[in-house]
């Protein structure tokens, strides 16, 4: 029959191998936030600094026809991926109304997804950090526990550092993926607001057009 020691030194032994797998997760989260500040950066600078859309202006010019909406889209000053977008609903002609909504929604649920799942890595990041730092800081402390018993202060000192440094790595990665998520949040709602907006007006002015031929 096992007894109940056996079954706390199996814990103790089942907690002391999680050591290093939590350090080595703790070290990737660290590395994952910094690639999210790089990405972020970046983003910065290839993207959000080049938006120079008008909404306004571009809802107006779709309403007018000012020019064809391939020419209207493509000077509208919005990023790629929603030019993109924009210009696959513009180019198919031969849709029906309904069937150009369905396309429409489609392509709108597809940005949208992208965008989610490039929110969710900073998400998860945010949520794993403190985890795994708490899990860094008290596998530790038994050990240290232990030593403390003893008068072995050298061992004592090891296990306190331990568990500090692994309760700061998972809080840095942790603030450093929710600047990041809370960033990207602001930026992405914004995108596809307008996105919305603006498709909804060229379904209009597309279905506006067609009737009056």
């Amino acid at each position: 029959m096992i007894s109940s020691t056996n079954l706390t030194d199996l814990l103790r032994s089942i907690a002391a191998a999680m050591q290093s797998p939590v350090i080595i997760i703790l070290l990737l989260l660290i590395a994952v936030a910094v690639v999210m500040i790089g990405t972020i950066i970046a983003e910065l600078f290839t993207e959000r600094l080049h938006m120079k859309a008008n909404l306004p202006a571009l809802l107006g010019a779709l309403q007018r026809k000012e020019s064809t909406f391939e020419e209207i889209i493509s000077g509208s000053g919005l990023l790629k991926r929603q030019k993109a977008a924009l210009m696959t609903v513009a180019s198919q002609k031969e849709l029906t109304p309904l069937k150009r909504e369905s396309l429409a929604a489609d392509l709108l649920f597809e940005e949208r997804n992208h965008y989610d799942t490039r929110v969710k890595i900073t998400d998860l990041i945010m949520r794993l950090g403190p985890m795994f730092g708490l899990l860094g800081t008290l596998i530790p402390l038994g050990p240290g526990i232990i030593a403390l018993g003893r008068g072995d202060t050298f061992t004592l000192s090891t296990s306190l550092l331990t568990a500090f440094d692994t309760t700061i790595a998972g809080l840095l990665a942790a603030a450093a993926a929710t600047v990041v998520s809370a960033i990207r949040k602001k930026w992405y709602l914004k995108y596809m607001t307008m996105l919305e907006s603006v498709m909804e007006s060229l379904l209009e002015a597309i279905n506006g057009a067609e009737w009056s031929l």
